[in-house]
């Protein structure tokens, strides 16, 4: 089975989607499953995991409805509310749809990245999600890293999954910089945890995205590099791959990325590890192929 574990669809609208400039005019429409397949075609994934793209829990409803409706869609990671008193019955509810998987919070965007993770009612829906063995994607820039570390060791009943690397900001740096970055060392941090894996996903638009001119060798050899890093420090059995479509048409069409992808996998992993990085880790992981990873057949 090939699963993209992370794409995002929407029906646009300006007001509902604050994040998106006007400068991204590639993403200023609707970006539906209809879209996606025909931009795939023979390369389409049999599956994809959609992931959240605002905090909203209509999105969540949207996307489980959606989901319904398109077998594509084997897997949803919505949002909600953890410092409200009423998620935990929005959870319960979702509940009932098989294809909610998980929830994410957009962490990213948070002025207080530590106080929002130390908030008692946040741990409390962490410990509910948990026990119910869904999954919690965490979305983080490189130097918030350190901030989600203590809350992803603390909640370790289950699989928490790293969305982007933890979105490293070398961009096209010198690859070399890479494995003595800030960034290699947090992401050490989180990997030394059995129950995190990570997505080796949105590298591409860490890269200069307000360059028009095709991504360049060197930004090539960087994103490598990271997706190296990843691989010495999670092993095999914790990488998941990703498109991030349509965000990463901001730096570069879906097929350029999937081609690097295809060119790193086929020259550092063997053919069962690429087996696991194109989809097994990702349909264990978000459980839809019947029987969910547990957290010590990944660090077995």
């Amino acid at each position: 089975m090939k699963v993209d574990s992370h794409v995002h669809f929407w029906p646009y609208q300006a007001q509902a989607y604050p994040w998106i400039s006007e400068s991204m005019t590639v993403l200023r429409q609707d970006r539906l499953p209809q879209h996606f397949e025909a931009l795939t075609g023979e390369a389409k994934p049999d599956a994809v995991v959609v992931v959240q793209a605002r905090h909203h829990r209509d999105e969540t409803e949207w996307l489980l409805a959606l989901a319904a409706q398109t077998p594509m869609v084997q897997a949803v990671v919505g949002w909600a509310d953890f410092s409200s008193p009423d998620a935990t019955h929005w959870m319960s509810h979702w509940c009932s749809n098989p294809a909610f998987k998980g929830l994410r919070h957009l962490l990213q965007d948070e002025p207080d990245v530590a106080g929002w993770v130390q908030q008692p009612q946040v741990h409390a829906c962490m410990q509910w999600l948990q026990q119910k063995g869904l999954v919690f994607d965490v979305l983080v820039f490189e130097h918030q890293m350190a901030e989600v570390a203590s809350f992803c060791r603390q909640h370790d009943q289950h699989l928490i999954v790293l969305d982007h690397l933890g979105k490293p900001q070398g961009r096209a740096s010198d690859k070399n910089q890479v494995w003595r970055s800030p960034w290699h060392a947090a992401l050490q941090t989180l990997a030394a945890m059995p129950h995190v894996v990570c997505k080796l996903s949105g590298l591409v638009t860490q890269t200069d995205v307000t360059d028009p001119s095709p991504l360049t060798e060197r930004e090539r050899d960087w994103a490598m590099a990271c997706m190296d890093v990843a691989l010495e420090v999670f092993g095999p059995h914790r990488l998941l791959y990703g498109s991030d479509w349509p965000v990463c048409e901001l730096a570069c069409s879906h097929d350029q990325w999937l081609e690097w992808a295809k060119a790193w996998a086929r020259s550092r992993l063997s053919q069962d590890e690429q087996h696991l990085f194109w989809g097994d880790n990702a349909s264990r992981c978000y459980g839809f192929t019947g029987r969910q990873l547990s957290v010590a057949e990944v660090s077995a």
